[in-house]
């Protein structure tokens, strides 16, 4: 059984399985089957202009392609945001595999689609499923967005579990956002949240990434976390875009922590883009770098004595390089203590170190405790 693509009149690319059919002495196709549709490489203008928009993402994979814009994937999502949900596929056409057969590419779960078992499977379940479809993942409809042109100061940094705190059990925690931002008088935070997952806006005129046309930065969870870590060790970071669709490139998972020349992309499938020398790619680095004034970083003065404060609930958590940093002043480095009594919280403030139980905790070990804690 083979595939093949018929466009319609309404544009959309169809997918008919079908066999030969040689007895007659002139070939023909028989058996014919609708598999489904393959969704657009890139965004039409049409649906660039629509009000709806999603933003998926699944934990420990290394690939990423987070913008959901397909009406079949947006309409089969449940409320305004899921955790650990089953999607449906997102195909589009990848090219050839390495014997000239057609293949697909499925966004949705970062797995190419077209061989043997596929079709055969399709044409049994009458769904274009890739072998990844049971894989689990957590999405966010019309995710929150701002415009850092808006506020005299935006800072978002990834918000990861405390290292130590006051918490009965410790569980482990799923990384996600904390957004800051400051109206322009400078006197009045205007947002302070913790979000699953959220959108940056830039003009066109910024050419955030060459050539793309993309007018948004999604930040999911992971992308945060690997960018973050990358910051924080030094890895060699930039971000390019795909030579076949345009895409800026995201490497997460073990491609995000191991710099590589080769790149698949995550949008359209295509493994033909190749760095000048060896990168992890992400699209929050340009990011990053646009909206920094290298102000650096100053190391937090004094110790704070958590012995002294019996009592109270408390949060200790290492800081970490933030994602964006608009402010005209260094970012503090040391540990972040957030000390409770029931909902009021008396302190919050960075030191160089913490004396907790007669120990002295310092930045190092409490990053070390802090990304054990964390499930990536």
């Amino acid at each position: 059984m083979e595939v093949e693509r018929i466009a319609g009149i309404d544009g959309k690319v169809a997918l008919w399985a079908f066999e030969w059919d040689s007895c007659t002495g002139h070939p023909a196709k028989i058996n014919r089957q609708l598999l489904g549709y393959e969704q657009p490489v890139r965004a039409t203008k049409e649906i660039s202009d629509s009000s709806n928009e999603a933003i998926c993402w699944s934990h420990g994979r290394t690939l990423g392609n987070i913008a959901v814009f397909a009406d079949e994937i947006l309409n089969s999502l449940s409320g305004d945001r899921g955790e650990d949900k089953i999607l449906a596929c997102d195909i589009v056409e990848a090219g050839k595999m390495r014997n000239g057969a057609k293949r697909w590419w499925c966004r949705t779960h970062q797995r190419h689609w077209g061989t043997k078992a596929d079709i055969a499977n399709a044409s049994k379940s009458g769904l274009v499923q890739c072998s990844n479809h049971m894989q689990t993942m957590s999405y966010v409809v019309n995710p929150p967005s701002i415009r850092l042109e808006d506020h005299s100061e935006v800072a978002i940094s990834c918000s990861l579990p405390p290292a130590v705190s006051s918490a009965a059990s410790h569980d482990w925690l799923r990384p996600k956002l904390h957004i800051e931002a400051w109206m322009r008088d400078g006197q009045r935070k205007a947002i302070d949240e913790i979000l699953d997952a959220m959108a940056v806006e830039y003009d066109p005129g910024d050419d955030l990434f060459s050539r793309s046309e993309a007018r948004k930065v999604q930040i999911t969870p992971p992308a945060a976390f690997e960018f973050v870590m990358g910051l924080e060790s030094g890895l060699e970071m930039d971000c390019i875009n795909c030579r076949n669709c345009g895409h800026p490139h995201l490497d997460i998972g073990e491609f995000g922590r191991n710099p590589h020349s080769k790149h698949l992309c995550g949008n359209c499938g295509r493994d033909n883009t190749w760095s000048r020398g060896p990168i992890v790619s992400t699209p929050l680095k340009p990011l990053h770098d646009r909206s920094s004034h290298e102000t650096g970083f100053i190391d937090a003065a004094g110790v704070f004595n958590l012995d002294d404060q019996e009592g109270f609930d408390f949060e200790i958590r290492p800081t970490v390089p933030a994602i964006v940093w608009t402010a005209r002043r260094p970012q503090e480095r040391g540990v972040h203590v957030r000390l409770f009594h029931g909902n009021e919280r008396i302190i919050d403030k960075v030191f160089n170190a913490v004396i907790f139980r007669g120990r002295i905790l310092q930045r190092a070990a409490l990053l070390h405790e802090m990304v054990s804690r964390t499930i990536v």
